[in-house]
């Protein structure tokens, strides 16, 4: 699991199926739009809540795994 998340080659394949799954016609907008509002919000609120920890890449690399999965399971997509 831990050799999975340090490689390269796991996140390069993560985000090439998240811009494929972003592009697809067939999934839904509102899908679309649970993945991307999130991020794009993580991107600039740490500068308003310093309190937040986690990094931005690191939060938006787990919703990016969580968005893939999620999205292939629900539209059979592979």
């Amino acid at each position: 699991m831990m050799r999975k998340l340090l490689s390269l080659r796991h996140w390069r394949q993560t985000f090439v199926r998240i811009f494929q799954l972003l592009r697809s016609k067939d999934v839904s907008l509102l899908d679309k739009l649970i993945f991307s509002v999130p991020v794009l919000l993580y991107w600039v609120l740490p500068d308003v809540m310093p309190f937040m920890p986690v990094d931005d890449i690191a939060v938006t690399m787990l919703l990016a795994e969580w968005f893939a999965r999620r999205m292939e399971t629900k539209y059979n997509i592979k």
